[in-house]
C-alpha cells in the first residue's frame, strides 16, 4: 500500500511575476505575521526570483529544522548577506568552521568573564542615566542603542582605547547598526550603486575595522593583557592549527557581535521600558523586588538569578516583542521536513515574533503578562518559544545578554521613571530587528527612600 502524498505547500497570496512578494515586503513584519492566519505548517513566499523560500510555522517542524536537521543546513541568504557586509564570523559561519569558531570564542562568554563585566555595565548605565535631565523627552530606542554600544565597547575594549578613539568607534558602529538591516534586504547589485546610503555604510564599516585593527596591533605590540574581551580574543587559538586569530578575524567577530548583540539588546530593553510605563502595577512589583533583594546596594552578578520577577518581565518582553523577525536556513541536499521532501537549495525561514504570539500556545497573546512564566510546571512544546534560537546555532551570548539587561534595568529603574505621553501610539518596524519606530518618553526622577544609593 503506497503512502499518501503530502499536500502541496501553498504559496502566500500577493506574488507577482519577476518581483515575487516584493510589494508585500514593504510591510515585512505585517506580511510574515499574516501568514499565521493560513494555519498552514509551511507557506511558500518569493523573496528573490528563482529562489524558493518556505516559511515554517509549526513548532514541531521548527524544532526539527533547528535540531535534527541543523548539521545538514546552511544558514541561508540573510546570513550570506550579513557575512558579505561584516565578514566571516561565528554568526555567519557554517559546518566545522562554525564549530571551531564557537569553541574559540566560548571562553569570552564564560560565567566568570560575564561576572567581571557587570561592574563595567553598571558604571555605563549610571553615567548614561545621570545625563538624562528631569522633564526631558527621551528617544528611548536611540538611548538604549547608545547605552548598549557603550556597554559593549567598554567590555570589549575596557583598557585598549583612549577616549577620542572610543568616541570615533562608537559613532561608526552607530551608523553600521542603523543601516545594516536595510543593506541585508536589498539585492546585491544595489549595494554597488554609488548612493550616499551605501557610501555612508561602507565608510563606517571600514572605520570600525581600522579602529579594531589598530587596537589589535597596539595590544599585540605591548604584550599586555588588559582584561577585556579583546585581550581574550588575542589569546584564542585555532583548535586544528594551533594558530591565533588573525587581526581580520578578530575584526569580523567584534563587528558581528556589535551588530547582533547591541541591536537586539537595545530593542528588548526599549520594549521593556515601554511595557513597564504602560503597566505601573508591574513596575511597582519590579521595584519592590529590587528593594527587597538589593536594599540600598548596587546590583551585582550574583543578584541576576535572585530577581525572578524582573527576569519574568524580560522573558515576557522576549515573547511579546521578540526582536527576531526572520531567521533563515538553506538545504544543502534533498531534505525531509515532516511529511515534505525539499530539494537542495530551498531557503527555510521562521519568525520568532509571530511564533511567540500564537494564541494556541499563549492565551491572550497580545497581553503583557509576566506571571504566565511563574508556573515551573508549565511546559511548552519544543520549538514554541525560542528567545535565543535553538540547536547548534543557538545564541552563545544569551547569558551575557540577560545579565546586561537585568543589570541595566535594575540600575535605571531605581533612579528614574519614564512616562509615556497619554495616547501615544508606538509602531513596530522590522529592520535588522523588530524595534519601536519612535518611542519617546519623559524622564522623571524616582522618588523613594534613599534614592540614588542603589547606583
Amino acid at each position: 500500500m503506497t503512502s499518501k502524498a503530502p499536500p502541496p505547500i501553498p504559496r502566500a497570496a500577493g506574488s507577482f511575476p519577476f518581483i515575487g512578494h516584493a510589494l508585500k515586503m514593504r510591510d515585512n513584519l505585517g506580511f510574515i505575521d499574516s501568514l499565521r492566519e493560513t494555519r498552514e505548517p509551511l507557506v511558500e513566499i518569493v523573496l528573490q526570483p528563482g529562489t524558493r523560500t518556505i516559511v515554517v510555522q509549526d513548532p514541531t517542524l521548527i524544532h526539527q529544522m533547528l535540531k535534527a536537521l541543523g548539521p545538514t543546513l546552511d544558514k541561508g541568504r540573510l546570513y550570506d548577506k550579513l557575512g558579505q557586509l561584516l565578514g566571516d564570523s561565528v554568526v555567519t559561519a557554517v559546518g566545522r568552521n562554525h564549530v571551531r569558531k564557537r569553541r574559540q570564542l566560548q571562553p569570552a562568554f564564560a560565567h566568570t568573564e560575564i561576572g567581571r563585566y557587570v561592574d563595567i555595565m553598571r558604571g555605563e548605565v549610571t553615567a548614561t542615566v545621570a545625563g538624562w535631565e528631569p522633564g526631558r523627552t527621551l528617544d528611548v530606542r536611540e538611548a538604549m542603542v547608545g547605552l548598549s554600544l557603550d556597554m559593549l565597547a567598554k567590555t570589549v575594549f575596557a583598557g585598549s582605547l583612549d577616549d577620542a578613539v572610543f568616541r570615533r568607534l562608537r559613532s561608526d558602529l552607530s551608523v553600521v547598526l542603523n543601516d545594516v538591516g536595510v543593506r541585508i534586504m536589498v539585492p546585491d547589485w544595489a549595494e554597488r550603486l554609488p548612493l550616499p546610503f551605501n557610501r555612508r555604510f561602507d565608510r563606517a564599516r571600514d572605520g570600525v575595522r581600522a579602529t579594531i585593527s589598530t587596537a589589535v596591533d597596539d595590544l599585540q605590540a605591548s604584550g599586555h593583557d588588559t582584561g577585556d574581551m579583546l585581550s581574550m580574543l588575542l589569546r584564542a587559538v585555532d583548535e586544528e592549527t594551533g594558530e591565533p586569530l588573525t587581526g581580520h578575524q578578530i575584526c569580523s567577530e567584534i563587528l558581528t557581535l556589535a551588530v547582533a548583540g547591541t541591536e537586539t539588546t537595545a530593542s528588548v530593553m526599549s520594549w521593556t521600558l515601554y511595557e513597564l510605563a504602560r503597566h505601573p502595577e508591574i513596575e511597582d512589583r519590579v521595584l519592590a523586588e529590587l528593594d527587597e533583594v538589593l536594599g540600598e546596594r548596587p546590583v551585582t552578578f550574583d543578584d541576576v538569578p535572585r530577581l525572578p520577577y524582573l527576569n519574568r518581565v524580560i522573558t515576557e518582553t522576549l515573547r511579546l516583542h521578540h526582536p527576531g523577525w526572520l531567521v533563515t536556513r538553506r538545504t544543502t541536499e534533498e531534505t525531509r521536513l515532516g511529511k515534505w521532501t525539499l530539494p537542495a537549495g530551498t531557503e527555510l525561514a521562521y519568525c520568532q515574533h509571530a511564533l511567540h504570539r500564537d494564541p494556541e500556545r499563549f492565551p491572550d497573546p497580545l497581553a503583557f503578562f509576566p506571571d504566565r512564566w511563574a508556573d515551573p510546571a508549565q511546559e511548552l512544546p519544543p520549538g514554541a518559544f525560542l528567545p535565543f534560537g535553538d540547536g547548534k546555532h543557538k545564541c552563545m551570548g544569551d547569558r551575557l545578554a540577560l545579565t546586561e539587561m537585568v543589570t541595566a534595568l535594575a540600575t535605571m529603574l531605581r533612579s528614574v521613571r519614564l512616562e509615556l505621553s497619554e495616547g501615544q501610539a508606538v509602531r513596530q518596524v522590522a529592520r535588522l530587528t523588530v524595534r519601536p519606530h519612535t518611542l519617546r518618553m519623559t524622564v522623571r526622577p524616582r522618588i523613594r527612600a534613599g534614592a540614588g544609593a542603589g547606583l
